[in-house]
């Protein structure tokens, strides 16, 4: 290790220690790298300017952005949550099966986990705890659960930076979600089912199936948009950053004109939130490409991937030790920092052991989201405790059940990847 790399990672984890963002922390880190190096400070601006301009696929995180908290700040999200009581919720646990399927549905149109958990997943806790059948600490745990769907099913913004850096096809890693997306919308079903039944949740009020038709009809609006965008990538119509453009404009357009349930101010707050949000990610990127031109200016990737031939390591034996490392690395960093800064590192290996990118990068983010959820440090704990006010000691009691079912999805399909890529191949993948 040369002395700046070894400054670069004493700086990051000093300042990541007490606190500082990570995106901060990088940027710092980066520049004791450059100064003790004794090369030009200009590089790191030079880096991020370079890296976002020559980057276009990087405009879909902002639309999806927009897209996400324009369906929050409209009626949309409750409409879909009736529709999804009518249509699941007079099941045993009726009301959580309808927190996963809204979800599943939610997640067609966002592509971020913490908007389906700050929007949908507050309106569907309230009507849980207030139906009387459940306890609040279940209704949170569940919400945080079923929203790590929200990035694995398209669109997804965690997968368009995934694409950025190992030069993936966003439209297959977008297929390949839909697979593992519903196998852990099953897999969470399938444990409020049990769980329902050994608390002896009482069934929910159920919708007669004559007024289903009617909630289908309000909803269909919104329904459409998954299949607008998928249709316009998969149809060859636009590129995945020009449908993030047509998913806004369609949010915008429905809670605007159709439902008539978007004033000016609200529009107003939408934007300023999404540049918010988007500022917030674009400085973890600005970061990452500067950490990620000391990774190959080290060359960290070309050693980590001769020291593993040297142990001439199997490939699912590869891919389970680095899903445990990004397990644990969940606890603590959000996945947009271990996707930009972590996952670069592994590529190389990936490529030099045969395992397909496409593959790798879903279970990859599949992966993450589940970190979203790991106790202690889970970003989506806490984001439920803030907009819920339920203490985050009854959130973690609750959501170990799900954690553990959400596990047992991933190793599934870290060991099928004929599972994940089926579908891509459908569509004429050659990998």
């Amino acid at each position: 290790m040369s002395l700046a790399l070894g400054a670069c990672l004493l700086v990051l984890f000093l300042l990541a220690g007490i606190g500082m963002p990570v995106a901060y922390a990088l940027i710092l880190a980066a520049t004791a790298y450059l100064a003790v190096g004794g090369q030009d400070l200009a590089l790191a601006g030079e880096q991020i300017i370079q890296g976002l301009y020559d980057s276009f696929i990087l405009l879909a995180v902002p639309l999806f952005i927009v897209a996400a908290n324009i369906m929050n700040a409209g009626t949309i999200s409750e409409r879909l949550l009736k529709f999804c009581v009518a249509l699941v919720g007079r099941f045993k646990g009726g009301l959580g099966h309808v927190n996963v399927v809204a979800s599943l549905i939610f997640s067609g149109m966002s592509g971020s986990a913490v908007a389906d958990a700050a929007g949908i997943g507050k309106i569907i806790i309230e009507m849980m705890v207030k139906s009387g059948h459940y306890t609040r600490g279940y209704a949170a745990a569940i919400t945080a659960a079923s929203a790590t769907i929200g990035p694995i099913i398209p669109p997804s913004i965690p997968m368009v930076l995934y694409a950025l850096i190992s030069d993936s096809s966003i439209g297959y890693l977008f297929l390949a979600g839909i697979v593992p997306g519903l196998v852990m919308g099953a897999v969470l079903m399938a444990m409020n089912v049990i769980i329902a039944y050994r608390r002896g949740f009482e069934t929910d009020e159920v919708v007669p199936f004559a007024e289903l038709p009617k909630l289908t009809v309000r909803a269909f609006p919104a329904l459409l948009m998954p299949v607008i965008l998928l249709y316009g990538i998969y149809g060859g119509i636009t590129t995945p950053t020009e449908a993030a453009a047509v998913a806004a404009f369609y949010a915008l357009l429905l809670a605007s004109v159709f439902y008539r349930a978007l004033s000016w101010r609200s529009l107003y707050a939408v934007l300023a939130e999404s540049a918010r949000s988007s500022a917030a990610v674009g400085l973890v990127i600005g970061g990452a490409l500067i950490f990620n031109y000391i990774v190959a200016n080290e060359n960290i990737p070309g050693r980590m991937a001769g020291a593993l031939v040297g142990l001439e390591m199997d490939p699912i034996i590869f891919l389970l030790l680095i899903n445990f490392l990004f397990l644990l690395l969940g606890c603590f960093l959000d996945a947009t920092t271990i996707i930009l800064v972590i996952v670069p590192l592994f590529i190389p290996t990936c490529r030099l052991l045969g395992i397909d990118l496409i593959h790798f990068g879903v279970v990859a983010v599949v992966n993450m989201m589940i970190g979203l959820i790991t106790p202690p440090y889970g970003i989506l704990l806490f984001v439920i405790n803030a907009v819920t006010g339920i203490p985050l000691g009854e959130i973690i009691r609750n959501v170990l059940p799900f954690f553990v079912v959400l596990v047992g999805a991933l190793l599934v399909l870290i060991f099928s990847p004929d599972m994940v890529l089926w579908l891509p191949r459908v569509f004429g993948y050659q990998g």
